[in-house]
């Protein structure tokens, strides 16, 4: 009775704390919230957590950040800026130190507590934390820090949370940091460093892939001292090989050194003793500079292979800055086709086996609008085509456009047990209007199918794709605000 009686007077206690924020948070909230919306963090956590006695929250896997759960739930972060001060001057950035913006600074303890009573109101269920840099790189990072922190440890807070790893920041800051949160990122911003240089001369390419190393090696050494044998991608790809690091992003990177001893002792502070068990990500801005397609996806592949990323974001450019050496995007609005292509080839990067040679290639170094581009390889390599279902090993199935991955392993389970048909194809989750032009089910097609470019062109083209309502204009979606959720 006396526990029951705790927990009332302590979730008491938060809510008139919550309620007793003064305007001047507030205030901050909203600014803050709203300069957090270009940093894309739609991700599932990718991290599973139980909570336990003397904590509060959990990390579900596939949960968090605006996604759907394993079970089916919709649940989110509280996506926030420590700060929006910022002493660089990006000019694709809103929060850029020469742009006349409403300014504001959270406190550590002042983000602790707003994820808290947040969490407490059953609005969210973790924290996304990115920030401006105020001063410098150390004095950012640090504020995180302490953020993540007081959370972990003053508020026993166990659920999911995920940081910005500040580039140019102290090795150690980070490697305290990702030992108590769940992900990191470090944003490319860029796709090439020409265009880094270009738009964001107070940023360097090295400066920013030194922490996506870091990250890396500390995963790396966390499995080991886990007793677990670490994955090929966790280790760092020789400069030497096809494509080494030179050519694909113009310098070595490598790793900080950390004080003996350290990775011991800050092992201790993770509740599951793992360096951010999530992994890291990133994010790329799409537009700002004259990048091809092909650039972008060569460099999302060498990401992937060489820095053990779980995602690669592609952020479609918004013009907020009016700066002349941006595109202007007032009429044509920002390329959010363009955005859904390059998603659409990152997922056959890592999902369906792809190489970014098969994807797109120098001589069309644009991906093609009209259709998504597992279509685009199937109609320009159609002598690989029909394929028969009963026969064909999973990595064929996985090339067939309207074949998933899902669906590709239930075929592949299925035909062991008995013969397959195109109703049964259609259970499985086979799209058979894309997947009835490439594939046979007992030495037949679907229907009569001339198997040409032009013919198999036209109908998937008449078929309209359904695409994002953001793409077709028949819906605006915009950030939630606070007053969208009453407070």
């Amino acid at each position: 009775m006396l526990k029951y009686k705790h927990m009332f007077y302590m979730d008491f206690s938060m809510e008139v704390a919550f309620m007793a924020l003064s305007q001047e948070i507030f205030k901050k909230l909203e600014i803050l919230t709203d300069a957090a919306k270009y940093d894309v963090a739609c991700t599932s956590s990718g991290s599973s957590r139980r909570g336990g006695q003397g904590t509060m929250g959990n990390a579900v896997s596939r949960g968090l950040c605006h996604c759907f759960a394993a079970d089916g739930r919709c649940i989110s972060l509280l996506k926030i800026l420590q700060t929006n001060e910022c002493v660089y001057d990006c000019k694709y950035c809103l929060n850029r130190c020469s742009n006349d913006v409403p300014r504001a600074t959270f406190k550590p303890e002042e983000i602790a507590e707003l994820t808290i009573a947040f969490y407490r109101r059953n609005y969210i269920e973790g924290l996304f934390l990115s920030s401006g840099i105020r001063n410098n790189p150390d004095d950012t990072m640090e504020g995180i820090y302490q953020a993540v922190y007081l959370l972990r440890t003053k508020y026993r807070f166990n659920g999911y949370i995920h940081v910005k790893a500040i580039p140019g920041a102290n090795p150690l800051l980070i490697e305290k940091t990702g030992w108590i949160v769940d992900r990191m990122s470090v944003n490319m911003e860029l796709p090439t460093a020409d265009g880094l240089r270009t738009l964001a001369p107070q940023k360097s390419r090295k400066k920013i892939l030194t922490p996506m190393r870091q990250i890396q090696m500390g995963r790396k050494e966390s499995f080991l001292l886990s007793g677990y044998e670490p994955s090929p991608q966790m280790l760092p790809a020789s400069s030497t090989s096809a494509g080494g690091l030179e050519q694909q992003f113009g310098q070595t990177v490598n790793v900080p050194k950390i004080r003996e001893s350290s990775t011991h002792c800050l092992q201790e502070s993770h509740p599951n003793k793992s360096f951010v068990p999530a992994g890291q990500s990133t994010q790329m801005i799409i537009g700002a500079t004259p990048e091809s397609d092909y650039q972008i996806v060569h460099m999302a592949e060498a990401l992937y292979q060489r820095f053990d990323l779980k995602r690669v974001f592609y952020s479609a450019f918004v013009n907020t800055t009016g700066d002349d050496l941006l595109p202007d995007t007032t009429e044509s609005g920002p390329p959010l086709l363009r955005e859904h292509r390059l998603y659409q080839a990152d997922f056959l990067l890592r999902f369906y086996q792809f190489k970014a040679e098969e994807i797109i290639t120098a001589d069309q170094p644009n991906l093609n609008v009209q259709i998504d581009p597992k279509c685009n390889w199937a109609l320009n390599h159609l002598e690989q085509f029909p394929v028969e279902v009963e026969k064909a090993d999973y990595h064929t199935l996985l090339r067939v456009p309207g074949i998933g991955v899902k669906s590709a392993k239930r075929i592949v389970t299925a035909r062991r047990m008995g013969s397959l048909d195109y109703a049964a194809l259609k259970k499985f989750g086979v799209v058979l209007k894309r997947a009835m032009y490439f594939i046979t089910c007992h030495g037949r097609m679907m229907m009569p199918i001339r198997l040409e470019q032009s013919f198999i062109l036209t109908n998937l083209l008449g078929l309209k794709e359904k695409l994002p309502p953001e793409l077709t204009g028949t819906t605006t979606y915009q950030q939630m605000t606070l007053e969208d959720i009453g407070v």
